[in-house]
């Protein structure tokens, strides 16, 4: 296999690991643990979920790009 050929695979599935490694977190924490839903009023950590849930999804963001950036720039 190229060089070429196995850096975008392996791009493709760090990337797609890291989302679903985020999610499963999240959605381990949300759900399973009722952070992410309310009974009547927020609790402080209804608060504190959704904090950290934004602010991971930005580190996950910037990760991707990073991870990203650059590649259009391969001249075939």
């Amino acid at each position: 296999m190229e060089d070429d050929v196995k850096e975008f695979l392996i791009k493709i599935v760090q990337s797609i690991s890291m989302g679903l490694v985020w999610l499963l977190a999240n959605m381990s924490v949300g759900i399973y643990f009722g952070f992410a839903f309310f009974e009547g009023r927020p609790s402080i950590g209804n608060y504190i979920y959704y904090t950290v849930f934004t602010i991971s999804l930005i580190a996950l963001i910037v990760y991707l790009r990073k991870k990203w950036k650059g590649w259009e720039e391969i001249n075939y």
